[in-house]
């Protein structure tokens, strides 16, 4: 049953890059996280997704710091993830949305919406698989357990540094600013939609065996 999940999780991964790659596409703003990726990529010149996966890889060094004998299978699972998400988020945005020009604004936005639904509903599917964590909230988990502070205040607070480090980069490199309309649009839409899926599909995941 577990490699059934396993194949579901590759699936939403691939999903997920699809959705995270049309936020990027919209270019009205993003998330915090992928925020500080953009700006990253902006004034490096390097690919979004290898910011990302770079970004990535520093939490699960966070983590593999905090848990060392700890750091389960489960934990090093997000390495692949991250190099998954990472290279294919290069290629949907890149290769396949690469060509496509967005001139009107009105599309950019619906486009954004239809990227922040496939993204809630591909971390409803994948919290529910419980096969694997994003590495950024694995590390957040680490931490929390460590120090003592709440993992949502904690995870709130890296949202906001984030948002911080991105727009004063921006300002001060002359890059794009990443902090935008959408971003807000994100926080406002994203969690009540992650919500409703994972209402709505945690009966048909029990059903086949797919969550605890």
């Amino acid at each position: 049953m577990k490699i059934k999940r396993m194949l579901v999780c590759f699936f939403m991964i691939i999903l997920i890059s699809c959705g995270a790659s049309l936020t990027l596409k919209a270019a009205i703003g993003v998330g915090a996280w992928d925020a500080l990726a953009l700006t990253g990529s902006s004034i490096s010149g390097i690919k979004v997704g290898t910011v990302g996966m770079l970004l990535n890889f520093i939490c699960i060094f966070i983590e593999l710091m905090i848990l060392r004998k700890n750091f389960k299978i489960k934990h090093a699972l997000q390495i692949a993830l991250c190099i998954i998400v990472g290279y294919t988020v290069n290629f949907f945005f890149y290769n396949v949305l690469g060509g496509i020009e967005l001139s009107n604004y009105f599309i950019r936005v619906v486009i954004l919406i239809v990227g922040y639904i496939i993204n809630a509903f591909t971390v409803a599917v994948i919290m529910l698989l419980d096969v694997v964590t994003f590495a950024l909230e694995g590390a957040c988990m680490a931490v929390s357990s460590k120090v003592g502070i709440k993992f949502h205040i904690l995870r709130q607070g890296v949202d906001v540094v984030c948002i911080v480090v991105a727009s004063i980069v921006a300002f001060t490199s002359n890059v794009p600013l990443a902090i935008r309309e959408g971003t807000v649009i994100g926080m406002v839409i994203f969690g009540p939609i992650m919500g409703i899926f994972m209402k709505q599909l945690k009966p048909i995941f029990q059903k086949y065996d797919l969550t605890d």
